[in-house]
């Protein structure tokens, strides 16, 4: 029996098919390429190898991509700020895109350690942190435990807790997200072969991770924006309000007409929000 989420987006899917367009929403854009970059390579990190690039001067912003995905989703956004004046950094978190994974299990304090030991490879005090589902959530962990590292924040699409995750096994987007995700990994991945074994390891940390209280959201003082699209088939609705209310000073932005893959979708209207966002005092 279908669920109703996938009733849903059938009955929208046929709207949109009699209008003639389907709805932004319900649409997966291609996977964006990176531009050239200034500099680009491996980090010793953690008993793994951290691919990263960089592009641009400025005042740094980190670019952390979501679950399944790699750096290359970055890829309209890189451009926007590089443009602005900033100085963009992306990386493939362990085991995703061109970097690799060990025996660790994956999670999120030890994605953030991550991400803390490859600004210092790259000499990075501080920067803006720009971060997408899992990239988001690894965002919001520096941000209460290492946060003498961030300008700043913006959240895309993040839980607090695995309850706040749909279940989307059946929905066509982010089934088309997954299949998508998959020829990516085979394409950059050291262990091209091994996709459903890192989509199995990297369940146990979704099906048990974050599992985040008020008391922990209270420890965030970086300036931050908590963000989602408004049709987001992924995270639960009540999620970003409720951390936006837990994190003292926080804002609390929805997108209009997109989904879990905002940035994609109507990226103009994503970078000028996120470009508002870096430009705040």
């Amino acid at each position: 029996m279908l669920n109703m989420r996938t009733w849903i987006v059938a009955l929208a899917m046929l709207a949109a098919t009699n209008a003639g367009a389907a709805p932004q929403w319900l649409t997966l854009p291609p996977t964006p390429s990176l531009p050239r970059a200034d500099r680009s390579g491996y980090a010793p990190v953690n008993g793994v190898r951290i691919w990263y690039a960089e592009f641009g001067k400025g005042e740094p912003v980190l670019f952390l991509h979501g679950g399944l995905a790699n750096s290359s989703y970055w890829g309209e956004q890189v451009r926007a700020v590089t443009r602005a004046g900033y100085r963009a950094i992306v990386m493939d978190s362990r085991g995703h895109g061109r970097s690799t994974r060990n025996a660790q299990p994956f999670g999120y304090d030890l994605m953030a350690s991550d991400v803390i030991a490859l600004l210092d490879y790259l000499k990075i005090r501080k920067t803006a942190l720009v971060g997408w589902s899992d990239g988001a959530i690894v965002g919001l962990d520096i941000a209460m435990r290492h946060p003498e590292r961030l300008t700043k924040l913006f959240a895309l699409a993040a839980n607090y807790d695995p309850s706040g995750v749909l279940d989307v096994a059946r929905d066509p987007i982010f089934r088309a997200f997954i299949a998508r995700a998959g020829k990516e990994y085979a394409r950059l991945s050291p262990t091209p072969r091994r996709y459903g074994e890192f989509v199995a390891q990297i369940s146990k940390m979704w099906n048990s991770q974050p599992r985040w209280t008020r008391e922990d959201f209270l420890k965030i003082a970086t300036p931050t924006w908590i963000a989602d699209g408004d049709h987001d088939e992924a995270i639960r609705h009540d999620q970003p309000r409720t951390m936006a209310d837990w994190i003292p000073g926080a804002g609390l932005l929805i997108e209009p007409d997109v989904s879990h893959f905002a940035f994609l979708q109507d990226p103009e209207q994503f970078d000028r929000d996120l470009l508002h966002f870096l430009k705040k005092r």
